[in-house]
């Protein structure tokens, strides 16, 4: 069988956790940020987990991490 070539970007935004959760960063924190308030950007920064109905898909593009 031959190798499965990995996503690009899939693999510059997402990571596997021990338990096989997708982990992801927030959206919504690169500019225009003078307008959104210090606690709202304070929260942006906090990682998060991929949804489960995507998990599956985003996986298939990173199968080597």
């Amino acid at each position: 069988m031959p190798k499965i070539k990995t996503h690009s970007g899939a693999k510059k935004r997402f990571s596997l956790t021990k338990s096989g959760r997708v982990k992801r960063s927030r959206a919504y924190k690169r500019h225009i940020l003078t307008k959104k308030n210090t606690k709202r950007k304070r929260g942006l920064r906090q990682g998060t987990y991929a949804d489960v109905t995507n998990e599956a898909a985003i996986k298939r593009m990173i199968p080597y991490k």
